[in-house]
């Protein structure tokens, strides 16, 4: 508790009410001198930190003239500036701007305070500092605590916005708020919601231990993740695939930024109800690699893509192409019966399977290629005598 005897004199204090305005002005130029990015801030944020300045050498005579009364630094000095000084101004940059001020000030002790003040003043120089450092302290830990509530429950309206397919600009709109970027790739990962505490932050730990960015929500029963800003973002589903809960984790398709995000979503989504026909799949699994599982379930999107990343190509690829995987397909994989049953040498058979694995991307000597390639097959007939 400080006493009336160690405050500086009512005509100190009269003299320095009477200076504020300078001495803020010279404080903000001494910052403009010192501080490199002081000086690259736009004229309104830097008006706002002479508000800031002024408030606050106000408040430190209101302080010295009521010793026995503790200042209200958080509304009477930061509430000068607008609350977005916070989220442009990070509190490392705010503690500078405190040194410089409090420097500004204690050069002009000399100037400012009555003969024989000086050394009074400058003490409550001192310890008044001191209190707006607390102060600081308590803007940011607030700021941070409110910004985290609000972060968590944009976080969680913008997933489930993905999983629902809302319109790409709220999608946009909401992950700039929380600082994405709007055109970097992303791929969603779904599967069971674990059994603990706080499978969000599980989730953001093990995404952000390899440098990626990352959204988390539950939605229904499934947890879900959106996964960006990494060049490898099959290696972070793969490590992120870990902190789920039992059962098949399914990838959705990387997409080139969250306005297409659903999309990803989608397929993983339907990769999960369908992924249970393949439990040997692994942890986690590629949605497009469960496109037969998917088609079997009535996913019109998977049915769509066998039907134009296989079928069509196999039929327009000539050459006995297409006759070749369906005898390799029956013969259960024996190129030698192949040849037999379709009269030709079974180098023959190998090239045109090499051909068919370069159209479709699926190996019909291959035990998941060959039931791919029958699937897609099978409903490219029915759809073409439906």
């Amino acid at each position: 508790m400080r006493s009336r005897e160690s405050s500086p004199t009512d005509a100190t204090l009269r003299r320095l009410e009477r200076s504020s305005g300078a001495l803020a002005t010279q404080a903000v130029a001494r910052m403009d001198e010192e501080l490199p990015w002081f000086r690259a801030m736009p004229a309104d944020q830097r008006s706002w930190v002479t508000l800031v300045a002024q408030a606050g050498l106000s408040s430190l005579v209101e302080w010295c003239r009521h010793p026995g009364r503790p200042p209200k630094l958080t509304g009477e000095v930061f509430g000068a500036a607008p609350r977005e000084l916070v989220r442009v101004v990070a509190l490392k940059q705010t503690v500078d701007l405190i040194k410089v001020t409090v420097e500004t000030l204690e050069d002009h002790v000399g100037s400012v305070a009555e003969p024989g003040d000086e050394d009074t003043l400058r003490l409550a120089v001192l310890q008044f500092s001191r209190e707006v450092a607390f102060a600081t302290a308590h803007v940011y830990a607030s700021f941070a605590e409110n910004r985290g509530a609000w972060d968590a429950r944009l976080e969680a309206l913008l997933v489930d916005a993905l999983v629902r397919g809302e319109r790409t600009e709220e999608i946009s709109g909401r992950a700039a708020a929380l600082g994405w970027s709007p055109a970097t790739p992303v791929t969603v990962l779904v599967g069971a919601t674990p059994d603990v505490d706080d499978p969000h932050a599980t989730v953001r730990r093990a995404a952000r231990a390899v440098d990626s960015d990352v959204l988390v929500g539950v939605h229904a029963e499934q947890l879900v993740a959106v996964l960006g800003g990494h060049e490898d973002l099959w290696s972070v589903a793969e490590r992120v695939a870990a902190e789920f809960g039992p059962g098949p984790v399914v990838g959705g398709p990387v997409v080139d930024g969250l306005g297409r995000a659903g999309q990803s979503a989608a397929a993983a989504l339907a990769g999960l109800r369908a992924a249970r026909a393949w439990p040997e799949a692994p942890r986690p699994v590629a949605a497009d690699d469960l496109l037969p599982e998917r088609a079997l379930d009535g996913d019109p999107l998977a049915r769509a893509a066998l039907r134009d990343e296989i079928a069509v190509p196999l039929r327009s690829a000539g050459g006995g192409v297409l006759e070749t995987v369906q005898a390799v397909l029956s013969s259960g994989g024996n190129l030698e019966a192949t040849a037999r049953a379709i009269f030709v040498h079974p180098n023959t058979v190998r090239y045109r399977l090499k051909r068919a694995a370069e159209l479709t991307g699926q190996s019909a000597t291959d035990p998941r290629g060959s039931w791919t390639l029958q699937i897609a097959l099978a409903l490219s007939y029915l759809e073409s005598t439906g």
